[in-house]
């Protein structure tokens, strides 16, 4: 047997290889089944759901401390919809109550090509993840712990010097510089946030 080009045969048979050109995003993470066909509630990461998550997309299953299915594997998305402010998700490979129930807190991953990174615009939670926190004056404020992506606005979630999570909205007037070649955030929050 021949190893394909860029390890093309490998990532065929192993849901978790990834090509050298691609990466995994997180995009979601599995809730509780809603209903009794299989469908189930999805806190997601991305700001994309549309297209991360649309019907016929391939995601990656990464099983959950708490998961009964313990296996990972690729789930395909069948359907992609909104009960109130609830996204739900329904996947070819699981049809009934059971199955869903089974999936509850796994983590979704897709794949993106590497070249996106170049985005200037824009970020991914892990990306900035570990980030140190510094005000205007360069006095450290924390370590950037995640990225929340929401539709409204998107939230730093800093652990400040004292240990305490500290959410920060993702505005230009409290976040003024992200420093990527130095990996450190500037921030200008209000007193008394840290």
């Amino acid at each position: 047997m021949t190893a394909g080009i860029n390890g093309q045969e490998a990532h065929e048979t192993d849901p978790q290889a990834l090509p050298e050109t691609a990466e995994r995003l997180r995009v979601a993470r599995i809730g509780k089944p809603h209903g009794i066909r299989g469908e189930v509630t999805a806190q997601l990461f991305t700001d994309e759901p549309e297209q991360r998550l649309a019907p016929g997309s391939v995601v990656i299953r990464i099983a959950g401390e708490n998961t009964a299915d313990r296996i990972t594997t690729l789930l395909t998305v069948t359907r992609q919809r909104w009960n109130k402010s609830i996204a739900l998700l329904s996947f070819r490979e699981v049809t009934d109550r059971d199955g869903a129930e089974a999936l509850r807190g796994s983590t979704l991953y897709v794949e993106v090509a590497t070249e996106q990174e170049s985005d200037s615009d824009g970020w991914y939670s892990h990306e900035l993840a570990g980030f140190a926190c510094v005000d205007a004056a360069g006095e450290p404020l924390g370590t950037l712990k995640e990225l929340l992506t929401g539709t409204a606005q998107d939230l730093l979630v800093v652990t400040a010097v004292n240990g305490e999570d500290v959410m920060v909205p993702f505005v230009e007037e409290l976040v003024p510089e992200v420093d990527v070649e130095n990996q450190r955030i500037v921030l200008t929050p209000p007193p008394g946030l840290f």
